[in-house]
């Protein structure tokens, strides 16, 4: 399955591991929870779906390579205590709590949350010394005598042979008490994650054209050469910073995240075209739908791959100011809830002190996103600015409906670039696949569904139609190729 099939499967598993019944026990006891295996090829999001999972559920999150791990810090350290036993004293060993139950119970402490995800990366990749104490673990939930607090689930993951020499197989006892999920890199799963996740739009569209060079690890004559879906998220990262910073992303750079050669060279090309589609194709014009006639005409005239890069620039700057609405949606819809509350005899430096303190606790239980950061930062600001002044309620409701007229003014803007945007593409691509990759690029796209959603788009939902009727005709024609095969 892919890696969104695979945060689906945790998450129901995860939700049918918390279910109590109705005096307060486990539905299904914590000795009977089986652990969940997650078994993949490396770089395809086994750590960020963990990340999100936790987020989604509300619990805590601890992570952990195993491969960084000694028998001893698993376990704890060997320590000599006296005991009686039928009247006789006698020394015998224990252990020191495992460094890592220890952390479970150190976040529970900070977070002030009880149930939380442990997620043990690399499990079938330790030293021999430590795969007993893993397998036990694995079956137990124990690191010698400590056991993980009920209410703490464990999560693993691993790679396969084939990528890691050092990884080895578990015997059917272990497999019989995990819950096994193969992962297989795909691309259209970790597009939608990457599109949430703003992945620089050259990324996205060489992939689109370029599918094939997604995933690749294989040995050659001049060692392993690899692409990961990881790799290409970090190197997206880069180029925005670099571009941010007016330095050049080169084959250089690029080759130190796309770890084959070939395709390196391949996206540091693709890379400098984009650019200059960029700069030729005048973007913010085609949005405001003011695109010159020459603009249009080369637009019509070119080739497929070059169209396909263009439909990406022009999505990449209409979503991102979608983005930037949602965001800032997002923003005023916690403000709104907190000033009920204020309107109802809360302080406005309790619900800022509330604030700040939970923010605090999703940092600790590592679930703090960068987008989550910042609204909470624009909350801290908007009370923090009116505390400060000594506003009363009536002011502070004044400063919110501005806040809110600003929103949907911006919100109006990103909609008439929408409209724009389809305007644009109906004139020069009348009939062809772009209107098609259009709607279905803002359908999967998670900020632009929620724009359109709350705030419509008659473009898009005229297109949708066209759409789902293309669909629906193309399985027709799909089901009757299979009957007249059949016949």
């Amino acid at each position: 399955m892919n890696i969104a099939q695979a945060k689906e499967q945790i998450c129901r598993a995860m939700q049918a591991y918390f279910k109590k019944n109705p005096y307060g026990r486990f539905r299904i006891p914590p000795e009977a929870q089986r652990p969940v295996f997650l078994l993949g090829p490396p770089g395809i999001g086994k750590t960020a779906i963990m990340k999100q999972v936790a987020d989604d559920l509300g619990v805590c999150l601890l992570s952990y390579s195993m491969t960084h791990h000694t028998r001893q810090s698993a376990l704890g350290l060997p320590l000599i205590v006296s005991k009686e036993y039928d009247g006789k004293e006698y020394s015998i060993s224990e252990y020191t709590m495992s460094e890592i139950i220890a952390s479970v119970y150190d976040m529970m402490e900070e977070t002030g949350l009880r149930e939380g995800i442990l997620f043990l990366d690399e499990v079938n990749c330790v030293s021999e010394t430590l795969a007993p104490v893993m397998l036990q673990f694995l079956q137990y939930k124990t690191f010698g005598r400590h056991r993980l607090p009920e209410g703490w689930l464990v999560v693993a993951a691993g790679n396969p042979p084939e990528y890691n020499r050092s990884a080895h197989d578990f015997d059917i006892v272990t497999w019989d008490r995990l819950k096994r999920v193969d992962v297989e890199p795909d691309y259209a799963a970790w597009k939608e994650y990457a599109l949430k996740k703003g992945t620089h739009a050259s990324v996205v569209t060489y992939l689109d054209i370029r599918k094939e060079n997604f995933f690749r690890v294989e040995a050659t004559v001049d060692g392993k050469q690899f692409v990961t879906p990881r790799g290409w998220s970090d190197l997206s990262d880069m180029i925005r910073i670099y571009e941010e910073d007016g330095l050049p992303v080169d084959r250089e750079l690029i080759g130190q995240y796309l770890q084959a050669p070939d395709i390196a060279e391949d996206f540091a090309i693709y890379y400098e075209l984009y650019n200059k589609y960029r700069s030729d194709y005048q973007v913010a014009s085609i949005l405001a739908g003011t695109a010159p006639e020459e603009i249009r005409q080369r637009a019509a005239q070119a080739p497929f791959d070059e169209r396909l890069s263009l439909l990406g620039l022009l999505l990449d700057s209409a979503c991102g100011e979608v983005r930037a609405v949602m965001e800032w949606d997002d923003v005023v819809t916690a403000l709104h809830g907190i000033l009920k509350e204020v309107k109802a005899g809360a302080s406005m430096e309790e619900k800022l002190e509330q604030q700040q303190q939970q923010m605090e606790r999703d940092l600790r239980r590592g679930s703090l996103s960068p987008e989550k950061e910042e609204r909470y930062h624009r909350i801290f600001a908007f009370l923090q600015s009116h505390i400060k002044a000594g506003s009363d309620f009536d002011a502070v409701r004044a400063a919110f409906g501005q806040e809110v007229a600003s929103m949907r003014a911006a919100a109006q803007e990103a909609g008439v670039q929408l409209e724009n945007l389809f305007a644009f593409a109906e004139a020069v691509w009348t009939g062809g696949q772009e209107l098609l990759i259009l709607v279905t690029e803002l359908t999967v796209h998670y900020h632009a569904a929620r724009f359109i959603a709350r705030y419509g788009c008659d473009a898009y939902y005229r297109h949708n139609q066209e759409l789902m009727f293309y669909q629906r005709k193309t399985a027709i024609i799909r089901e009757l190729e299979q009957l007249s095969q059949e016949l």
